[in-house]
């Protein structure tokens, strides 16, 4: 039976819940379910998807097929000595995490969620809090298969334009059926982690760069409505995995438990208007003035300390039915004053968002549209419904930009395509590889139409 009989077309929409489209779901269950759901996916073409984790369009596809990978979950090998295992794209990393924690492994990269697959993980090449020190996912990717347009299943490794093309390439060279990941070495499954404020955008920037060198992990939750001598206040946070001797006696019976908690979930219905700037001012307020000044040393879950989210089910309900836009980009060292403008202007412009983060990138993957860049990185949510915001934005779009600086394509739903060859110099070679590989456009999507990739 083709995994095409029993599908009708349906509203599909990124994590943000903004601009859905229809598209035929497919749902495969093998390799070669796969490759003839491409054969017959039609002039609309068709893109993977995974856990429905990206922040836009980039696994929507309208018109046309948008393959479902959740169903081609198996892991195949796991080397527990060498530390590297070989499982299908649609596996996701809180699975991976399930398996290899009780081994003493943990995935090499991890985003603020852990609901994302391997597949779409290589897609976005994701990054996480470690990205100073470890890069980004493909970094630790020693093989991947990949089924291309031609419905050739090739075997992709490091170092040739297929990789570098794929990953990063948000599912346009073909679809990852299945990958080769090294993994991390741990003792316990709890974080040691140091807490303290910044007290401005230039403080917390002077903690980052003078001793996030001494962390594996590192983040910064900042306050963007806060104005004058208190502008871009912060909580930095950052850790490393708990060597088992940091543990209580108690808890080292099971150093490598892995109980992720779970909270009801978010209503269908919330009233919109409900994140404005009066509710997320009191919220920034609490949430800086209950940390504190600096703590070291606190055990937390990996869970708490990475996915503080996923323990409320359908968060991005909270934003009310209009959705809500997950803004990020970055720009390079050197370029620290495009930064302060950006967070000065989103404090003037009142933006509501309680959901914002800095980070420092460390040195770049070598994926062509692959988003990190040496330098720092804040990603902030924006309700979709706020007036103006699609204007305010393409203005930041233009900072960044003239600073030598990209938005994120993952997360992206509006960015103006003009903007992207200045953001991403690999762009003509990507393009170019495309054509060659996939000469009939079979593998297309809402954002890659939007943007021309």
């Amino acid at each position: 039976m083709s995994p095409y009989d029993d599908d009708l077309p349906v509203p599909v929409t990124g994590w943000g819940r903004t601009a859905p489209s229809a598209a035929l779901l497919v749902r495969p269950r093998t390799f070669d379910d796969a490759a003839a759901a491409v054969r017959r996916c039609g002039a609309r073409g068709a893109i993977a998807r995974g856990l429905g984790r990206a922040y836009g369009d980039a696994a929507q596809n309208a018109g046309g097929a948008v393959l479902d990978m959740t169903g081609l979950d198996r892991i195949r090998t796991i080397d527990a000595e060498a530390g590297v295992v070989v499982c299908d794209a649609g596996v996701s990393l809180h699975r991976l995490m399930e398996v290899l924690l009780p081994l003493g492994w943990f995935v090499p990269v991890t985003p603020g969620t852990r609901h994302v697959t391997v597949g779409g993980a290589i897609g976005a090449d994701i990054h996480g809090k470690n990205h100073h020190v470890s890069g980004s996912f493909s970094r630790h990717v020693l093989a991947l298969e990949l089924l291309t347009a031609d419905g050739e299943l090739r075997t992709v490794l490091p170092g040739t334009e297929l990789f570098d093309a794929t990953a990063g390439g948000m599912g346009l060279t073909g679809i990852v059926l299945s990958a080769t990941v090294r993994l991390h070495r741990v003792e316990t499954s709890l974080m040691s982690v140091d807490t303290e404020r910044a007290a401005d955008l230039d403080d917390l920037m002077a903690r980052l760069t003078g001793s996030d060198d001494r962390y594996r992990y590192s983040v910064a939750w900042i306050d963007l409505l806060a104005r004058g001598a208190a502008t871009g206040r912060s909580v930095l946070t950052r850790g490393d995995h708990a060597p088992l001797d940091a543990l209580p006696r108690r808890a080292r019976r099971r150093p490598l438990g892995f109980r992720p908690l779970r909270l009801p979930p978010a209503p269908s219905l919330v009233p919109e208007g409900l994140l404005g700037r009066a509710s997320v001012t009191v919220f920034n307020e609490l949430w800086y003035r209950r940390a504190p000044r600096r703590r070291t040393g606190e055990l937390q879950s990996i869970p708490a300390f990475f996915h503080p989210l996923d323990g409320v089910p359908h968060w991005n309900r909270i934003y009310g039915r209009s959705g809500f836009v997950q803004y990020q980009f970055v720009v390079g060292h050197g370029q620290e004053e495009a930064l302060r403008a950006i967070v000065g202007r989103i404090a003037r412009q009142g933006c509501p968002s309680f959901l914002a983060v800095l980070k420092r990138f460390g040195e770049g993957d070598p994926g062509w549209l692959s988003f990190p860049m040496p330098g720092w990185t804040l990603a902030l949510d924006l309700p979709a419904g706020l007036p103006g915001l699609g204007v305010f934005l393409d203005e930041l779009d233009d900072v960044v930009a003239g600073a030598g600086g990209r938005v994120y394509l993952a997360k992206d739903s509006r960015l103006r395509p003009e903007l992207l060859a200045a953001m991403y110099p690999g762009l003509d070679r990507f393009r170019a590889l495309r054509a060659r590989l996939d000469p009939r456009g079979v593998f297309v999507s809402d954002l890659s139409r939007r943007l021309s990739l």
